[in-house]
């Protein structure tokens, strides 16, 4: 049923948005759904070919000598769910159930992000509130490709303010994000016979997160650690790689990482464990539980000593974790460097690398030093995958109306700042060239997990100054 929680304008479209399917790369269902709402209330739409929908609605009386306005977000969702749910995302509408202030779905993520956003935007629409003209721009696949904002082109939109609702704490503007880079390096694998007793040293107990938002806390890279420790047993000895692996996902810091490697001199795994010690002082506070484990294995054939060099040196010249700090916005990450993923494959090693910055040109020096330094090891080297960065603007009026509209309303100071991450505004930014930005929300917490949950109060609070805020566009 319904739920029957303030303000009903917003809480009521989110309801219907959560009965569609809507997991990142399946939004055909909702993309139509927004279709359908503006067809029944008349006003101007389109849907692209990528199923973005974006939707007209004239500036009210008194407005329309002002600039139109876009409001923006997403209509795909992170689609998690625990291990004893039977939920289908495929079919299933989210169960959603209230619990205080806080809204939250069973078993499964509950769509906040960036469902807000939506029933936001259709409450809007839907009311009779002063604004300007509107333009409500809700794209696709947000949370996996980007490909919905990547896909707006220059003319479809003309606002010189957008307001970007896909932030998760209330009070708190955002005004740039991180553009990011992911490069692959690729090792050729060749053999060489070596005679020697082979082990597995494997890498665990770390903590890990997310590549961008949790690098500042200087957690242990399970991959760094590995080679770190593989080149202080080759000081000893001679030693042979025969597999390597580490990491899972280009934005997770590695938790784990192995490899089997031939020693020659029992030596090296002393220098191992010695080494080891040393390391596990350095990151006692921030990863406690970090493991080494070594055991006698074999199976996997030697690499050359020049392939098994190359990787070593790698690992032990590349950069890793925080590059730079901003000098605009104190204590934010302006660029990073995460060595997220080895992948042994049958004819080669593909490291995978996430490169972060909020100033375009650190991602291309980072990308350039990863490139010599690839060249220089025998190996490969390939950008895939490239989304540009939100840079901050000293100056913005959009951003000092959002901040005196929200301290004349709830008589206490908003604040605003950047994250090292990536945001639709950084790929919209490059086809509107000229509108100002910023990025705002109500309080959620625990986003892209089944303990995902939304306050009510915090919904209402913002839904109001949003409301405002367009009254102060004029």
């Amino acid at each position: 049923m319904p739920l029957n929680i303030e303000p009903k304008e917003v809480f009521s479209w989110f309801y219907e948005i959560n009965q569609i399917p809507r997991c990142s790369g399946n939004e055909k269902g909702v993309s139509d759904f927004l279709v359908n709402f503006a067809k029944e209330r008349n006003l101007e739409y389109i849907q692209d070919e990528v199923n973005n929908v974006i939707i007209k609605k004239p500036a009210s009386p008194g407005y329309e000598n002002s600039d139109p306005v876009i409001i923006q977000g997403h209509m795909d969702m992170v689609c998690v769910k625990t291990d004893d749910s039977d939920h289908d995302f495929s079919k299933d509408p989210i169960d959603m159930f209230v619990d205080g202030d806080l809204l939250k779905a069973n078993k499964t993520t509950l769509g906040g992000d960036d469902g807000m956003a939506v029933a936001y935007a259709l409450a809007i629409l839907d009311g009779d509130y002063k604004h300007p003209a509107l333009e409500v721009l809700i794209t696709v696949e947000e949370e996996t490709t980007m490909k919905g904002a990547g896909a707006i082109k220059e003319g479809m939109l003309t606002g010189k303010k957008l307001l970007n609702i896909d932030s998760e704490e209330e009070g708190i503007f955002l005004v740039s994000s991180a553009g990011g880079n992911t490069v692959h390096t690729i090792f050729k694998k060749d053999y060489q016979d070596f005679d020697a007793k082979s082990y597995l040293i494997s890498i665990g107990g770390l903590e890990g997160g997310h590549s961008g938002m949790e690098i500042n806390k200087q957690r242990g890279n399970a991959n760094i650690i590995l080679f770190r420790l593989l080149d202080r047993a080759r000081q000893e000895g001679e030693i042979r790689l025969g597999s390597v692996k580490g990491g899972s996902k280009h934005n997770a810091i590695p938790s784990t990482a192995q490899a089997q490697v031939y020693v020659k001199d029992s030596a090296s795994i002393e220098a191992i464990k010695d080494l080891f010690k040393e390391i596990k002082g350095e990151f006692t506070a921030v990863d406690p539980d970090l493991s080494l484990t070594i055991e006698e294995k074999s199976g996997a054939k030697a690499f050359s000593k020049d392939l098994t060099d190359n990787i070593i040196d790698y690992y032990n010249l590349v950069p890793d974790g925080v590059i730079a700090i901003s000098n605009s916005i104190k204590g934010l990450v302006q660029t990073s460097l995460n060595n997220a993923v080895i992948e042994d494959h049958e004819d080669e090693i593909l490291l995978i690398t996430s490169v972060r910055s909020s100033v375009e040109s650190q991602l291309d020096k980072v990308a350039r030093t990863l490139e010599i330094l690839a060249n220089k090891a025998g190996a490969t080297f390939e950008e895939v995958e490239r989304y540009p960065a939100w840079e901050y603007e000293e100056d913005s009026k959009l951003r000092d109306i959002a901040l005196k509209t929200y301290e004349d309303m709830f008589k206490e100071k908003a604040t605003y700042t950047a994250v090292h991450a990536g945001l639709e505004c950084g790929l919209l930014k490059k086809v509107l060239k000229d509108t100002e930005m910023i990025s705002f929300g109500p309080n959620m917490w625990d986003v892209h997990s089944p303990k995902e949950r939304i306050s009510i109060k915090s919904t209402q609070r913002v839904f109001d100054f949003t409301v405002k805020l367009l009254e102060n566009l004029k």
